[in-house]
């Protein structure tokens, strides 16, 4: 997007100038337009789960910016030659999860293409000061993740055969859940930025908060929490291509300090899909917010690190914060 010039239309609060997870533009003044669009390939073998879960993807960039989806349209990408039976159940999937998440699906647009290919252009609507951005990390705030981080290396065994039913169980349901209930605790405890955690990993999508906010972030690899097995499968180099990208791209902009292995780095950086928020808020607020968020649901929230001054643009690796 580098190539595009920036809108000077100052109705565009949230451009693509701003590395943010959606598009925010200004109606009136107390009303702003939110649209995001976001596809990919299958991640898992069932189609009315590789629905559920791309369509649960797509929605979180809405409530990432804290707003309210209103309604969707389908993006299919997909050959003629395989059976319009599986279509039917990837479409079922996103529909399924979008009247979970209140809203109609109301079109959409396909293509013939070798490789399948779904996802949804998601509408929403938020008051035009209440947007949610990456850009709000504030000196002292603590930092709140609301899913556990694994999915990359979990979704990477499924496709060689080496995870348990249960951990497919885990993961997918996982991957196919809201971040409704997240978007709207962080709205309700007014935090100063979210993001959500999607292929870029936690280490990535944190560099653009803490760049996009002018600070630095300090974060203890312990507290982080993953999905069970993860660990031992990324000893073992079950992780996709896009984890190790990632690290290798964060590597310039993070102090790992000693006692977090290669593992460790691999699992923060590990590209994830249909991730939970990370969330940037003042620390005495954080108590409340870890409140809404278990009122909500969400049951893997925890505190992993917190937001400084210095060094500006960079993170700060911990495997322990000292006391």
């Amino acid at each position: 997007m580098r190539h595009i010039k920036p809108s000077t239309d100052p109705n565009v609060l949230v451009g693509h100038d701003a590395t943010d997870d959606a598009a925010v533009y200004r109606l009136a003044d107390d009303l702003a337009v939110v649209e995001t669009v976001d596809f990919f390939t299958p991640v898992v073998d069932d189609p009315f789960d590789f629905g559920r879960i791309a369509a649960a993807n797509a929605l979180s960039d809405v409530y990432a910016m804290g707003a309210r989806p209103l309604f969707a349209l389908n993006l299919v990408a997909y050959p003629k030659k395989l059976s319009h039976d599986v279509l039917g159940e990837i479409l079922r999937g996103g529909q399924a999860v979008c009247d979970e998440a209140g809203i109609p699906v109301v079109g959409g647009h396909s293509i013939d293409d070798p490789e399948p290919k779904y996802g949804l252009a998601v509408t929403g609507i938020v008051h035009p000061d209440l947007v949610l951005t990456n850009a709000g990390g504030q000196a002292g705030d603590r930092l709140v993740l609301t899913k556990p981080l694994g999915t990359g290396v979990l979704t990477t065994a499924l496709k060689r055969g080496l995870a348990t039913e249960e951990q497919r169980v885990g993961v997918t349901e996982l991957m196919a859940t809201l971040n409704r209930g997240a978007g709207e605790a962080a709205v309700a405890a007014r935090v100063h930025a979210a993001t959500d955690i999607t292929g870029f990993g936690l280490l990535g999508h944190l560099l653009e908060m803490v760049q996009a906010s002018g600070v630095g972030a300090e974060i203890e690899a312990s507290a982080v929490p993953r999905l069970e097995g993860v660990r031992e499968l990324a000893q073992q180099g079950v992780y996709p291509g896009g984890t190790s990208n990632n690290l290798r791209y964060v590597s310039a902009h993070v102090r790992f300090e000693d006692g977090v292995d290669e593992t460790e780095r691999l699992i923060l950086a590990d590209a994830q899909t249909s991730g939970g928020l990370l969330i940037s808020i003042a620390e005495k607020k954080s108590g409340e917010l870890l409140k809404k968020l278990k009122s909500q649901g969400v049951k893997h929230a925890a505190v992993i690190g917190r937001i400084g001054v210095k060094p500006r643009g960079r993170i700060l690796l911990r495997r322990k914060r000292k006391a």
